[in-house]
């Protein structure tokens, strides 16, 4: 009689460097033999593996409720092993373990030898950047780096993933050369500080090198950065941007804030005018940048003032993309050491909103501006009668998308131009040429 294949079910919570280790992992155990899907809501699987996230507290209690519905399945007989790695058991290894000990096995960081072994499996080194995608597969994202070497008082990820860590890059160029073999078309380098890859390896900065060599892999359209920390920041890199047609006009800069007194709190390492003249250094390079940064208010020693200027910092500037995070404590940060998480929620969710009220109207207005233009759009999927896609402006689950509604046949992965008849705050409508 054959055997039916056990089947897996990863699930993936947390960033896009996480996914990456839960597409390696998937591809992993299905070469040994399993049967692997990704965030799977059937209950047809036997093995359940958590991939969690450990960063602020939102994070810890999805990863802690998904574990706890799984040892329910587990209890009532629906499931027969469950496996939990990652960030958040990288920090309270103990504490999960004594207080849910129906977990059947606990690892910290991702370490697929630990993984394989913890389904009886041994790594297959012929395949060792084979991935099966949670994602249509047209876009890839790529972790150049793990870990991180900046002291932001606020963040807990180097205590937790470590020294920031270089990977080669010959190995990052071998597997985008197989992604792209695979249909890829869209490669998103991500790290926790993608500005200071290569530092550790050659103590220069090597990102503008990685991405030049990138751009020469045939079949790869588009190279997206993520993630590029704004201090000492690789000045030939802006270059590479402007000049490379492969690499998309867009750049991801988590600034979190602008006041001096709020960035020194923050051990950010950098100023208000250092800030600003990399700002007009991009600008006057490249004319048509888009900027997505990300915001953190409510950080403890904020004043009213501090937010005032960060206010006028964001009317000014009028960033293309913005993301607004609340402070949150978190054991082991210099922040939670050395000072007292003194602003309300209440504050801090006031202070969020107002960002977001005021960027939601430069959005509309940014949006406007592109009436009638020519675009050249990736269709990333089909649902409900309409076709949703991406400019090279816009990345994956964080910005808007262009949405056409059409009865033409389009293919999901392919590049089509198209011209914006509409928009709305966050997304643009189009109707292909």
């Amino acid at each position: 009689m054959h055997k039916v294949a056990k089947k897996i079910n990863i699930i993936t919570l947390g960033c896009s460097k996480n996914l990456v280790d839960s597409e390696q992992f998937a591809a992993q155990a299905q070469l040994a033999g399993y049967n692997v899907v990704h965030n799977s809501t059937d209950l047809d699987f036997q093995i359940a593996i958590v991939n969690t996230c450990g960063f602020i507290n939102d994070a810890k209690e999805e990863s802690i409720n998904m574990i706890l519905q799984l040892v329910n399945l587990k209890e009532n007989n629906k499931l027969e092993k469950i496996i939990v790695f990652g960030c958040l058991t990288e920090r309270y290894m103990a504490d999960l373990k004594a207080e849910i000990p129906e977990v059947d096995v606990f690892i910290g960081n991702y370490n697929i030898d630990d993984l394989l072994r913890s389904i009886d499996r041994e790594i297959d080194h012929d395949n060792i950047f084979s991935r099966i995608f949670d994602s249509p597969g047209h876009y890839a994202y790529l972790k150049i780096a793990e870990g991180c070497n900046r002291n932001c008082a606020f963040c807990a990820i180097p205590g937790i993933k470590g020294k920031f860590i270089s990977r080669q890059m010959t190995d990052i160029l071998e597997e985008a050369e197989q992604l792209a073999e695979n249909g890829v078309k869209e490669l998103i380098l991500i790290a926790q500080d993608l500005s200071f890859y290569g530092y550790d390896l050659d103590k220069k900065f090597l990102l503008p090198e990685l991405v030049e060599k990138l751009s020469e892999i045939k079949g790869v359209e588009w190279i997206r950065l993520h993630y590029l920390y704004p201090f000492l920041f690789p000045d030939n890199l802006i270059e590479v941007i402007g000049k490379n047609p492969k690499v998309c006009k867009y750049v991801d800069i988590p600034l979190q804030h602008i006041s001096d007194n709020v960035l020194s709190k923050m051990n950010r390492g950098g100023t208000k005018q250092q800030t600003l003249e990399l700002l007009d250094k991009f600008r006057k390079e490249i004319p048509d940048v888009v900027i997505r940064t990300t915001m953190l208010v409510g950080h403890p020693g904020e004043t009213e003032k501090d937010f005032q200027e960060l206010l006028e910092f964001i009317k000014e500037q009028k960033f293309d993309r913005l993301g607004v995070f609340t402070y949150s404590e978190e054991e082991g940060t210099i922040a939670a050491e050395k000072y007292d998480d003194s602003i309300s929620e209440e504050v801090k969710e006031k202070r969020a909103d107002q960002l977001m009220n005021i960027q939601s109207e430069i959005s509309l207005q940014r949006n406007s501006e592109k009436l009638g233009n020519e675009i050249k759009v990736i269709v990333d999927r089909f649902e409900e009668g309409r076709y949703y896609c991406r400019s090279e402006y816009d990345s994956v689950e964080v910005d808007g998308e262009v949405i056409i509604d059409t009865a033409e046949d389009l293919k999901i992965g392919n590049f089509y131009l198209v011209k914006i008849i509409d928009f709305d705050e966050y997304d643009l409508y189009g109707e292909k040429i």
